[in-house]
């Protein structure tokens, strides 16, 4: 019996080929458009190399993996039902807890991050990845991840992410979205700032604006002393 093809099968060339390559020092990196980017201790780099296209809804807290501007900033520009990324971090740092629509895959490349997700009761456990080791978290499960590596804090580790669909959305859970907003780390679009954080910007100021007044009232005893010696020397020559 002779065998026979059931898949489609494709030539494609040199110069349509080179579009789905993507080197590494080529890559444009996103620190930004996650409602936790600027959050102490969740700053990181992304780099969008394979798909991520903006997902349906985007916008009020539902947005792409890795943030509005690079997932329109692909790498490699195709839709093929995968997604995947890198994450570059320095100790300590990594994105607060959030869920995905569909799974996702982390490999570890350099250093040691650690995975946390909730267990039934609501508890946060973890494992920690090695180069080269992988966990996969189905859709639904909130999770974060955080470059733990031990040695110097100016050092960068790199985290590979795999994740399915081909509009893939990701959602902080509400304790994160709590956090960053009231802390002021992130106001939802066309919401004011939270009352809190005003507050606080504006106590600042008076405090500041007594210390001259302070400095002020010292120094007028200082300015008494030219004269009392003026008036002693006049009555000395009568």
């Amino acid at each position: 019996m002779d065998y026979q093809e059931m898949l489609p099968r494709i030539r494609v060339s040199r110069r349509d080929m080179l579009k789905r390559v993507a080197r590494f020092d080529k890559l444009k990196g996103f620190d930004g458009g996650l409602p936790d980017s600027r959050y102490p201790g969740a700053e990181r780099t992304l780099y969008n190399v394979i798909g991520f296209q903006p997902p349906k809804g985007e916008g009020n807290g539902m947005q792409s993996p890795v943030g509005a501007k690079a997932s329109r900033m692909a790498a490699i520009k195709i839709s093929e039902g995968f997604n995947m990324g890198y994450c570059k971090a320095y100790p300590g740092k990594g994105p607060m807890l959030h869920n995905h629509d569909t799974n996702e895959t982390f490999i570890c490349m350099t250093g040691t991050w650690r995975a946390s997700w909730e267990n039934p009761k609501g508890a946060i456990e973890h494992v920690d990845l090695k180069p080269l080791d992988v966990i996969s978290f189905p859709p639904g499960v909130s999770r974060r991840f955080e470059n733990v590596t031990k040695g110097p804090k100016d050092k960068q580790s790199i985290l590979m992410f795999v994740i399915g669909g081909d509009g893939p959305r990701a959602e902080f859970t509400s304790e994160s979205m709590k956090t960053v907003i009231e802390g002021g780390h992130w106001t939802p679009p066309g919401a004011k700032p939270m009352k809190k954080a005003k507050v606080a910007a504006n106590a600042a100021p008076k405090k500041a604006a007594k210390k001259p007044a302070a400095k002020k009232a010292a120094k007028k005893p200082t300015t008494k002393k030219p004269a009392a010696k003026k008036a002693a020397k006049k009555a000395a020559t009568k």
